[in-house]
């Protein structure tokens, strides 16, 4: 009798042990997909905060400039920062659109889209320009072509976008601001004059066959450049600060057409196998500049509020791990050269930007 019931012991002790492993496992694997299914209670006090990045600020050369961020976040509002980086514009998006993100730096495009999807994504700060003030608040969407190739998209001493018509073009996203939005409207606006392309429309211009003999996508910035100097494409459109780490003027004047660049030697990737290859502006348009934005249903008003105040103080804008100095040779998401700092921003500051699509 008693070594029966010790048999049963045993047996009943085994089950327990094996129903509370059982348990543990399932609680670590809720735990590793909190990121992708993120509810209420995970911003509440003690929390985290979810912050997206687009794939050109997704790079491990960037890694510091985003931590640097995320301890700000983290001092003001007492939660632990993810950060997601990306490799697609709609996966970062939609994540702070649905709320799988709390906080994202983004293109006005970017945003715009994902404040039509849920209109509690609202800004929060863009960086100035060199005043510290909105007025100068903008960077450059760049039409770049290699050097060599330039005189072909010239009329006399000028350069022109004549002629980039049945040429091989990349675009770094549909999604993205400078990277399609900007330079698609600055085409259709231009050749829809012409009795040629008299319905030419931006939706003729994602795909070769119709306006451009190819399209390319980059997937970012420094992917559409690259595209440009492997000769992928003859053309590419991509802005001044997202490959501003990586290339350096050697030529002209910064941001004028006609500027020659030329990749460092000791570039990070994806320009680490192309270094000396160099390229010429045939076109520069100054676009606002991106915000961080927020999901205004996943922070509280007082962590946002909270947020705008730190981010536009004095003391982030003389922080040199995120805003670092031009000639520090520092990889950055922020310069300073004069008075730049965040400034606080209404969702109305990006309407130039939403008419572009009317």
């Amino acid at each position: 009798m008693k070594k029966t019931l010790l048999i049963l012991f045993t047996f009943a002790l085994m089950a327990f042990i094996t129903a509370c492993s059982s348990t543990d496992t399932n609680s670590d694997s809720e735990t590793e997909s909190t990121p992708e299914t993120k509810t209420d209670s995970e911003t509440a006090e003690g929390g985290t905060l979810t912050i997206t990045w687009y794939p050109n600020e997704s790079g491990a050369d960037l890694k510091d400039a985003r931590d640097a961020i995320g301890a700000l976040v983290e001092e003001v509002t007492g939660k632990k920062v993810e950060h997601k980086t990306t490799t697609d514009y709609i996966i970062a998006i939609e994540s702070l659109a649905n709320g799988n993100a709390d906080l994202a730096f983004m293109g006005a495009q970017g945003y715009i889209e994902a404040n039509a999807k849920n209109a509690n994504v609202q800004p929060l700060v863009v960086p100035s320009g060199v005043s510290g003030t909105l007025e100068d608040a903008v960077y450059y969407s760049w039409l770049a072509v290699k050097r060599g190739n330039e005189d072909e998209y010239k009329n006399g001493d000028e350069f022109v976008i004549d002629h980039i018509a049945d040429k091989k073009f990349s675009f770094v996203s549909n999604s993205s601001t400078s990277g399609f939005k900007v330079p698609s409207t600055d085409i259709v606006n231009h050749f829809s004059k012409m009795d040629e392309y008299k319905d030419l429309d931006a939706e003729d211009l994602l795909e070769g066959g119709i306006f451009f003999s190819d399209v390319q996508y980059g997937g970012s910035h420094q992917g559409s450049a690259v595209n440009l100097l492997t000769d992928k494409s003859d053309v590419a459109a991509f802005c001044d600060t997202c490959v501003q780490n990586y290339i350096e003027l050697v030529e002209g004047t910064h941001n004028r057409p006609g500027a020659v660049y030329k990749v460092l030697e000791d570039a990070a990737e994806p320009f680490n196998t192309i270094p000396g290859e160099e390229f010429v502006l045939i076109s520069v348009t100054p676009v606002l500049n991106a915000p961080f934005a927020v999901n205004k249903d996943k922070v509280s008003d007082e962590d946002v509020q909270a947020l705008v105040e730190a981010f536009t103080s004095d003391e982030v804008a003389n922080n040199e791990k995120i805003f670092v100095p031009k000639d520090s040779g520092v990889s950055g998401l922020f310069y300073k050269t004069a008075d730049e700092r965040f400034v606080n921003v209404e969702d109305d500051w990006f309407n130039p930007i939403r008419e572009l699509s009317k």
